[in-house]
């Protein structure tokens, strides 16, 4: 007798029917071990004792299954996925398999034929394994910046975000700015003071977000280029932006560390607004750049001393764009209609681009040729429109801003009619819909020419000869 291949539980019940064959178990309690009936039991027994063990086997065992599919559906089915379905994936290749060649294969089916086939890889196969980048050789040859939003003072304040800047070769944190958000203004604040405490590196390492870079390739504003990009080309630094999060881990792990160290030791401190937390930075950078920094493969330091002038420092680090002057000497800039005063260099100024300056305490310059122009401004309606786009890393500080305004008592804006929007007027010679035609002035003044006339031609009838002279 040859080798006889069994289950756990057909060797089971062979334990417990030999235990009833010695008499050692009786059959209600064989039935109860084997969560079987009584007669199920008896004639397992039966068989078992007139075959043996190999009695108890399934008998469909080695056999084909009654659901298989017939003998060359697989080559069939993979010869078509080859040809029409190369890309797909097995749910919907299955799925044009039975709308367009009336081929039905349950897709797991197809996708063990797939796999089998090798057109089909699994999500494990399929797995990539990103080569971690090795650092840069020398200190200031490039430096990743980030902004983090969290809840950096817990339920004590407000959440804020941390603007990062590292070394990539050191791993040294450069600089740490908490904002109320990411942009422009922002980053040129902490830029400004990375510059004057270190130099100018040779390049920023940051993600796509729009203060860094431009998303409309046919952007017509400063050539594509945001006004941090512009700012540091004129200060000779170069802006990369990575593609992916994975390009820039170093500022995305040390964001993670941050999120864990700085807070606890803000809670330590009992720190809860801005101002008291930028002054607790930068003992804070001492003692983590002393723990956690790394020596560089080179010991060249490339960042350049900043040769500006305070005056000059401050056109770059500002908001700088173009205005068309029109006929009556004005404008348009942020919703707001700037009007020039008129005097021998505005006066010629028509038709021509003057220079917009805006800087972070919210102060405009207009200039034309480095000479500032006198202006009035004239606001107009200043608050966010339902259908407002708003960026997500700045979308805390608009809700802040919507619920300041919203807490004040303004009048409830008047929502003009199409009519009143297009300048009609109502006439008051003319009667209204719902007006009182009795008393209406025009009315009775018709009303009355008309019995005059009609009164006059009864008396021409009545008296003729009279009316006539004769």
């Amino acid at each position: 007798m040859g080798l006889i291949v069994m289950s756990e539980r057909e060797l089971q019940r062979i334990e417990v029917l030999s235990k009833v064959f010695e008499q050692g178990m009786t059959v209600v309690a064989a039935a109860h071990v084997l969560e079987l009936t009584t007669r199920q039991v008896q004639r397992l027994l039966k068989n078992f004792q007139a075959d043996g063990a190999a009695a108890l086997r399934h008998k469909s065992r080695g056999r084909p299954s009654n659901n298989r599919y017939a003998v060359g559906i697989s080559d069939l089915a993979v010869q078509l996925v080859r040809e029409h379905y190369l890309d797909f994936g097995p749910t919907l290749a299955a799925e044009k398999l039975a709308a367009n060649h009336s081929l039905v294969v349950s897709r797991e089916t197809l996708r063990k034929w797939m796999g089998d086939a090798g057109i089909w890889l699994s999500r494990k196969q399929r797995r990539t394994f990103h080569q971690p980048r090795l650092r840069r050789e020398s200190y200031g040859e490039l430096v990743q910046i980030d902004g983090s939003d969290h809840r950096w003072f817990e339920e004590r304040g407000d959440p804020c975000t941390l603007l990062v800047f590292i070394d990539d070769a050191t791993s040294t944190l450069q600089q740490l700015r908490f904002v109320k958000s990411e942009s422009t203004f922002s980053y040129f604040e902490a830029l400004e003071l990375y510059m004057k405490a270190h130099g100018c590196p040779v390049a920023f390492y940051s993600d796509k977000h729009t203060v860094f870079r431009v998303a409309k390739a046919e952007a017509r504003a400063g050539r594509g280029m945001t006004q941090f990009g512009r700012a540091l080309a004129e200060l000779n630094i170069e802006i990369l932006c990575a593609n992916s999060s994975q390009a820039k881990g170093r500022v995305e792990r040390v964001n993670r560390t941050l999120q864990d160290r700085l807070v606890k030791e803000l809670r330590l401190a009992g720190i809860s607004d801005i101002e008291a937390a930028n002054a607790f930075l930068p003992a804070f950078v001492a003692d983590f750049n002393e723990r956690f920094a790394k020596i560089p493969a080179r010991p060249d330091n490339l960042h350049r001393v900043l040769n500006l002038a305070p005056d000059r420092l401050r056109d770059v680090l500002c908001k700088r764009e173009q205005r068309h002057v029109g006929q009556q000497l004005s404008f348009s800039y942020e919703r707001k209609h700037i009007m020039l005063e008129k005097n021998d260099i505005s006066i010629g100024l028509v038709g021509k681009y003057v220079d917009i300056y805006e800087f972070a305490d919210g102060r405009v310059d207009v200039r034309w040729k480095a000479c500032s122009l006198p202006y009035t401004i004239f606001d107009k309606e200043q608050r966010v429109t339902h259908t407002a786009i708003t960026e997500n890393k700045r979308l805390g500080e608009v809700l802040s801003w919507i619920k300041a305004r919203q807490e004040e008592e303004r009048p409830v804006p008047k929502i003009k009619t199409n009519s009143e929007q297009a300048g009609y007027k109502k006439r008051g010679r003319k009667p209204g819909r719902r007006a009182d035609f009795m008393t209406d002035p025009a009315i009775i003044a018709r009303r009355r020419q008309a019995l005059s006339q009609q009164s006059a031609v009864e008396l021409g009838q009545t008296y003729p000869a009279r009316l006539n002279g004769e």
